[in-house]
């Protein structure tokens, strides 16, 4: 349970219908089964212990005390376990019945809760035998205990913070108003679902959207037990669709015919999280909620569920490459019409991040039917400019048919060495900056001469180390790609390369993939460059999974540091992953200066570091005690 991950299980045990002594040892085999695996919530079907399907046999006395006298022995069969079980049964309270679940641990029973909406379809007849739950929360004597019953019940952990879990029961999800917002609002951030859902064409499918869904707008984990065919085929057949989702997201699920367990860890410190930035979810709405708490040991557990290695790539084939790009260019053509030019001056480097800027571009004023003329390329080859890279901005200025202006800028920065008495041989920080400084005012020049924007190059990954020169490449009138990380920026051109009909335009954009990524601000050696980025700064799919993590989930050094140990196994080792960690966190405290006076620029993705609409903190805010969690 460290980093706030909580195992939990659905199961579908075997059944028969209105045979609660079989049904109660498939049941208690499967709560071993998921104590033995160090899971410590474990979710059954609706009706799991007499079946969903008894028809009229829910109005006989027999089945209810057969039901009790097994579930009596389920519940002394959780006497040593570490397990909170929930598990369904009809059970009747003042004189109605009704459709229950039973949250239960260690021997005790901790509440009832009663379904909130019956089922009325056309393969249901709940009605007929269940009644409406009472408006607020009373007590039931079950197994001689007298213990909480109602909807609004909060099951809350001793040990764990977060871990607070509430109970709705299979329709109560497909109505207009789910009890689950009212959990959710009330503090729970898991939801348990008991449900006997049948199986229909394309039924599947929208159940998985609706689980997805309600976790989404609820920023929760939502567990979803369904009944198998164990239960009555005669007007409906039911399969165990077992679901586990986390804030909009799949993250273990299971068709079963019959029976079947699913596993799976709940990010709760990543859901709490989500909900303070939303906002959405403010104190005092758990007024008529009854809190029950649970004890039980915190046991470590291996993680099972693993994460992208790189989380800001979307599916393939999904589409959202394409839309990647399209917001870029409209970006930059809604600013043009803004600002009413028709040119942009872009500085061509032949590196990754320029040629997606030239890509942005040309797709803008393809989009706004404006001459590609407008596009003036800028290339500005220095002391540790290469052969290779003036060669690919050369080519992708003939490839993409735009304007190339050559200007060496090799005497405009000796001579500017020599008015601020710098010797040329000492290549520091202020031999490198002073390049890239001249490279922006040379830009910004001709965009006076041109009436047109100097286009901003700059990617997310760099602005969150920190890796560009205030007052240099940092400074631009419009960012496209400042909201797009380094990994990103090589999937968008490789996507683009693939769709772009010139094999002559892939081969080179194929060149540019391949290039080590560097500055070229330090002389270079037989036509090589000496400076690569990553050697300084370490890999740029480690910080991006960094910068996912700790920024976009707001998860602590520790926990980014072991996931990335279990995502990186075999290719990163321990010391190397923890060497790159803290200098991401020095630098990006240390940097925070740069990104406040970032320009303007279209976000594409759900994380933004600009000032004004994503990452706001102070410039000299201490690193101190996230190194310290570290160390």
């Amino acid at each position: 349970m460290r980093d706030g991950f909580i195992p939990v299980a659905v199961a579908t045990p075997p059944l028969r219908v209105a045979n609660p002594a079989y049904n109660q040892e498939g049941i208690i085999r499967y709560m071993r089964e998921a104590e033995k695996g160090g899971q410590v919530l474990l979710i059954f079907p609706e009706l799991s212990l007499t079946g969903y399907t008894c028809g009229d046999l829910f109005l006989q006395s027999t089945l209810h005390k057969r039901g009790l006298k097994s579930l009596a022995t389920i519940v002394e069969a959780s006497q040593p376990l570490n397990l909170i079980t929930v598990l369904g049964l009809p059970l009747i309270w003042e004189g109605a019945l009704y459709n229950c679940a039973v949250a239960f641990k260690g021997g005790k029973i901790l509440g009832v809760v009663p379904k909130s909406h019956l089922s009325s379809g056309p393969e249901y007849s709940e009605q007929r035998y269940f009644s409406q739950p009472p408006q607020g929360n009373g007590v039931i004597e079950i197994l001689s205990q007298i213990v909480p019953f109602g909807t609004n019940l909060l099951f809350k952990s001793q040990r764990v913070e977060n871990f607070t879990f509430a109970i709705e029961i299979c329709n109560d999800l497909w109505t207009p108003n789910p009890p689950s917002i009212g959990h959710a609002q009330a503090g729970a951030l898991i939801i348990a679902n008991l449900s006997a859902s049948s199986a229909l064409i394309g039924k599947e499918e929208y159940r998985r959207t609706l689980v997805a869904g309600q976790s989404a707008r609820l920023h929760s984990g939502y567990i979803y037990a369904s009944a198998g065919s164990g239960e009555s085929t005669g007007e409906a057949v039911y399969l165990a669709h077992n679901l586990i989702a986390e804030n909009g997201e799949i993250i273990r699920e299971e068709l079963f015919t019959y029976e079947g367990l699913v596993s799976g860890e709940i990010d709760l410190n990543f859901l709490a999280s989500e909900r303070i930035r939303g906002g959405n979810f403010k104190g005092g709405n758990n007024a008529n909620y009854q809190v029950v708490q649970f004890d039980h040991k915190v046991v470590e557990v291996a993680l099972k569920r693993t994460y992208a290695k790189h989380p800001f790539i979307p599916k393939e084939g999904s589409g959202e490459l394409e839309k990647a790009l399209m917001i870029q260019s409209i970006g930059l053509l809604s600013r043009l019409r803004h600002i009413g030019t028709k040119k942009v001056i872009l500085g061509l480097s032949g590196g990754l991040d320029s040629t997606l800027a030239l890509i942005v571009a040309v797709e803008a004023f393809k989009r706004g039917s404006l001459p590609l003329s407008g596009i003036i390329g800028v290339t500005m080859p220095c002391f540790g400019t290469t052969s290779n890279s003036l060669r690919l901005a050369e080519t992708l200025a003939q490839h993409f048919t735009i304007p190339l202006r050559k200007i060496d800028i090799t005497q405009a920065v000796v001579q500017h060495f020599e008015d601020i008495g710098h010797p040329q041989e000492l290549h520091d920080i202020t031999y490198e900056n002073s390049q890239a400084r001249e490279r922006t005012q040379v830009l910004m020049d001709i965009a006076n001469q041109e009436g047109g924007i100097v286009l901003g190059t700059g990617d997310l990954s760099e602005l969150a180390l920190g890796w560009a020169t205030y007052n240099g490449d940092l400074m631009s009138m419009y960012a496209v790609n400042a909201s797009v990380p380094k990994t990103l920026v090589r999937h968008l051109i490789a996507y683009y390369a693939e769709g772009c009909g010139s094999s002559q335009l892939k081969e080179t954009l194929q060149e540019v993939l391949a290039a080590p990524i560097s500055p070229e601000l330090l002389p270079h050696k037989g036509g090589k460059t000496t400076q690569k980025t990553e050697e300084v700064v370490g890999p740029y799919e480690l910080h991006d999974f960094f910068l996912y993590h700790a920024i976009r989930r707001g998860s602590g050094p520790q926990k980014v540091a072991r996931l990335a140990q279990e995502t990186f196994k075999g290719e990163y080792s321990r010391e190397e992953i923890l060497k790159w960690l803290k200098l991401f966190y020095r630098r990006f405290f240390a940097n925070q200066f740069k990104r406040s006076v970032l320009p303007e620029g279209p976000a594409i993705g759900t994380l933004s570091l600009s000032p004004r609409s994503g990452w706001k903190m102070a410039s000299d805010a201490s690193v101190a005690t996230w190194l310290d969690e570290l160390n």
